[in-house]
């Protein structure tokens, strides 16, 4: 008998006749044994429509207002999933996230996971009962529903796992697995059998949109195997038919590159003529941080008088305006100009094997100068190079560079 805790994504749980599908699925589950924790997502689409409504309340809404409205879609959802276990003959019940509770920090719109109470939770399972909670969602210290994030859920499943001691944490979804790319860019993509977590994290981020980055990032710190899998195929998690997020020890063979990603979600700033004097690039990121603007890519260029520089960076394209206003606020930037442009694209190369093999640079940028296609700007790290292109290459991009690192040969799953 093992604990499992099976996430299931917005596509899956769109309608009532999916929701029993998903629901089949965990019957599967309890019938070999398992104890069984399901999180949901809200039905898909719902969550832009409650967005919607509260921009057309205010463009500047009050999160914690924000909160309250966009996670009712995971507990609508919470509460038919648990109808539909009921209808199948299981014993179940939904269990909001306040009433566990998943605690949080108080950033609403953005909560971190900060704690989870398990007692009553093992007590159910223990029981026979199958605990079904809504993802995205917590309640912070005082009190309030906080969300996590677009894609939270994942972030909520793994959590769970993580604190249930969970043997494993399923993501049900609309794809089968994570792909050396997109398949519907390159129809010679394969599925990875296993991924590690280093690498799954990188792939998340840039722009492989499977999971959400932060579950990643705590499944690899607690350890907790994650497989992704289809909602749609007949084999249920504990068949082991999708990719599973794993140790890097617990992988055989290593993959020089083990996928290329891309992103279309980036905006480049460009602050021109910035005094090259210690501090200033402080000046400028510091704000954006505190403004809870991410930055990616960044990059510095020094003038011909060696007396000012322009500095480059991205951030996601729904932050753009908001970046652009946090920079024009700045007293010590006011003269200087600014360059935007949201007609690019990130595309990324992915692999642990980079770590111990060179050489995987200059293929990547002999391929992209071959197609010609122009680097705009170019950041790494020891198992990932990314570029910012024009946004028109970026299919052609992904599938000269598949092409070069032989992927369509990586042996499917």
């Amino acid at each position: 008998m093992a604990l499992i805790v099976a996430k299931f994504g917005g596509t899956s749980v769109a309608d009532i006749e999916r929701i029993e599908r998903a629901a089949a699925k965990v019957v599967q589950e309890v019938e070999r044994g398992h104890k069984v924790v399901v999180v949901v997502s809200a039905m898909s689409g719902v969550t832009n429509q409650l967005v919607e409504h509260c921009s057309a309340i205010s463009k500047m809404h009050d999160l914690r207002e924000y909160d309250v409205v966009v996670s009712s879609g995971e507990q609508a959802t919470a509460g038919l999933m648990a109808m539909a276990l009921q209808k199948a003959g299981v014993q179940a019940r939904s269990w909001l996230g306040w009433q566990i509770p998943i605690r949080t920090s108080d950033m609403h719109g953005k909560a971190r996971v900060t704690g989870v109470e398990t007692e009553e939770l093992h007590k159910r399972l223990d029981s026979g009962e199958v605990v079904v909670v809504p993802g995205f969602q917590g309640v912070t210290e005082a009190g309030r529903i906080a969300t996590l994030g677009r894609g939270g859920s994942d972030t909520t499943a793994v959590a769970l796992a993580a604190a249930l001691e969970a043997e494993r944490c399923d993501i049900y979804t609309d794809v089968d697995g994570v792909y050396t790319a997109d398949p519907r860019v390159v129809e010679q993509a394969q599925k990875i059998p296993k991924v590690s977590y280093e690498e799954m994290i990188e792939l998340a981020s840039l722009g492989t949109k499977v999971l959400q980055i932060r579950s990643v990032e705590i499944a690899m710190n607690k350890e907790v195997p994650v497989q992704v899998l289809s909602s749609f195929e007949d084999e249920i998690g504990s068949d082991l038919p999708g990719t599973l997020v794993t140790r890097e020890d617990d992988i055989m063979e290593k993959q020089t590159v083990s996928g290329v990603a891309y992103s279309r979600d980036d905006a480049k700033i460009t602050v021109l003529d910035v005094p090259d004097k210690p501090g200033l690039a402080a000046k400028i990121f510091k704000p954006l941080a505190e403004a809870a603007i991410n930055i990616d890519m960044i990059v510095q260029n020094v003038s011909s008088d060696t007396k000012t520089t322009d500095v480059t960076f991205t951030v996601s394209r729904n932050e753009s305006a908001r970046a652009l206003e946090v920079i024009g606020n700045l007293e010590e930037f006011q003269e200087a100009g600014v360059l935007t442009a949201d007609n690019v694209a990130k595309i990324s190369v992915v692999g642990i094997g980079m770590v111990s093999y060179h050489g995987v640079a200059s293929k990547m940028f002999e391929t992209l100068a071959e197609k010609g296609i122009n680097i705009q700007v170019i950041s790494t790290s020891e198992i990932k190079i990314s570029v910012l292109v024009d946004e028109e290459y970026t299919e052609l991009a992904v599938r000269a560079l598949h092409e070069a690192f032989g992927l369509e040969e990586q042996e499917a799953a």
